[in-house]
């Protein structure tokens, strides 16, 4: 299965967090733990197998079941249980800030790959544990954020030049112009989609100027409430979409050789807190 055929609009995204963000609120008589309660459902979506997700034809409704067995289980007597051990922090303030800026954009376990492989040496195979895959599967990742890395140094486009491709970047979406946004990507570009999961984004990240621009026009589908701006991102022309006037989607573009080479487009709603002051 073509994995850029899967993406979901982000006005699609949304009402399906609100949906279910109101029945979690319904279900527990307030607003205060639905939203532990939602993320805790999209960590068991997430939790399944690229397989078993791909059976599941109604994945709003099946999240919408588990959200409500989540609520039946908070609203029952709890029982005592082994206490779950918290996340393992990385020392961050053993890396440079520069490097830190640009390991922000990479995807999860890229990050996790490229940090502990070319930061810290960890041995291959204990990395491969660490990052909860095999040793070939793991080389991709760093490779890939290796590849991101070099492409943010090499051939940087001007302000001007940067600024000319992301807005025609923005024409092309707008428009739904596949092929037009397509001819303004590299041939090797790739996007990532960070949705924290917290929305039902894409899960891997997708290559090729062909499948990326297909991805970004299904993310970006037209929608009466949805509207995709120009704006600054990270210093440079970047997009900002916005539905029903909350920012749902903030994309930063690299450019080289007045082509986007890495598409970085994040979802994840605490990430867009503070494009949303006021908003929870």
């Amino acid at each position: 299965m073509d994995r850029a055929e899967d993406g979901v609009p982000i006005a699609e995204l949304l009402d399906e967090r609100r949906h279910l963000l109101d029945v979690a609120s319904w279900m527990l008589g307030g607003a205060r733990d639905a939203d532990g309660v939602v993320d805790e459902a999209y960590r068991r979506w997430y939790g399944l197998s690229g397989d078993e997700r791909d059976g599941i034809g109604e994945p709003r409704s099946w999240l919408a079941r588990v959200v409500g067995g989540i609520c039946l289980a908070r609203l029952a007597p709890p029982e005592p249980g082994p206490a779950r051990p918290g996340p393992h922090g990385m020392l961050e303030e053993e890396i440079s800030g520069v490097l830190l800026d640009a390991l922000d954009s990479l995807s999860p376990a890229e990050r996790a790959a490229f940090v502990l492989d070319d930061v810290f040496g960890t041995a291959p195979g204990a990395v491969a544990d660490i990052v909860g895959q095999t040793g070939p599967e793991c080389a991709g990742p760093a490779d890939r954020a290796r590849d991101g890395l070099r492409a943010r140094r090499a051939r940087p486009a001007t302000a001007q030049q940067h600024d000319a491709v992301a807005r025609a970047v923005r024409h092309a979406c707008t428009a739904e112009d596949t092929e037009h946004l397509a001819s303004l990507l590299a041939p090797d570009v790739t996007a990532f989609f960070d949705g924290g999961g917290k929305v039902r984004a894409l899960v891997e990240p997708v290559h090729g100027h062909v499948r990326v621009a297909r991805s970004m026009v299904r993310l970006l589908a037209g929608h009466p409430h949805t509207t995709l701006d120009t704006h600054s991102v990270n210093g440079r022309t970047g997009l900002v979409v916005r539905y029903d006037r909350q920012v749902a989607a903030v994309i930063s573009l690299d450019i080289a050789d007045h082509h986007v080479v890495r598409v970085w487009v994040v979802l994840n709603p605490d990430k867009l807190r503070s494009w949303n002051p006021g908003r929870h």
